[in-house]
């Protein structure tokens, strides 16, 4: 009797353990490490005079602006892939998109929707491509951050990969999962300290 008591007991007050502890805080030393090369790192912001986007912003280069405001700029594309092929670029001077502040980066491409929009209208396409040549590796000649907006049309044949067969992805496949893991891993905390010094940089220059 006395088991059953105790089993009976045990049900109705199930044993309770303690929540887990919340996750670490991300290290302070890391961040302020970060924060200390700012001011080094904002001297990389200011616009170059090597620079032909920088000198087109300071206006000592032509251009046919498209859209201006306090943070970026648009302008036609001068060796255009399409009719109305366009560039985004921001005003502040970033050699590549994974060097470029987030909010800079945002601030581009909340412009994209109604830039594009007039582009399609104005040269009468239905649909474009939003590319970023990101590296010398992806066909990144100009070293100032931009956005392409590309006009297309059907069968304008501009891209010859469109006309190639993708193998789907096996999730299954043990050396998918081991890529997925290594690109996990490298989501470190330093990235987000680096985040969050970008985002200093800019809410400091507003």
């Amino acid at each position: 009797m006395s088991k059953r008591l105790a089993v009976l007991h045990a049900h109705l007050n199930p044993t309770r353990f303690p929540p887990d502890p919340p996750a670490p805080p991300l290290s302070a030393s890391l961040c302020a490490a970060a924060a200390a090369d700012s001011d080094s790192d904002a001297q990389n912001h200011t616009l170059q005079n090597d620079c032909v986007f920088c000198k087109i912003i300071r206006g000592q280069a032509p251009a046919l602006k498209l859209y201006e405001d306090d943070m970026c700029l648009c302008i036609l594309d001068t060796s255009p892939l399409s009719h109305g092929h366009s560039l985004i670029i921001p005003k502040s001077h970033f050699p590549s998109l994974d060097a470029t502040p987030s909010s800079v980066v945002a601030a581009m491409c909340s412009k994209v929707p109604f830039i594009s929009n007039a582009i399609m209208k104005a040269t009468g396409c239905s649909s474009f491509n939003l590319l970023v040549n990101n590296g010398e590796a992806a066909g990144q000649v100009i070293y100032h951050t931009h956005i392409h907006i590309i006009p297309r049309k059907a069968y304008d044949c501009l891209w010859a990969s469109e006309s190639l067969l993708r193998r789907r992805l096996n999730l299954d496949d043990e050396k998918v999962s081991l890529l997925a893991a290594r690109i996990q891993k490298q989501l470190l905390p330093s990235d987000i300290c680096q985040h969050r010094k970008n985002e200093s940089f800019c809410s400091s220059k507003s």
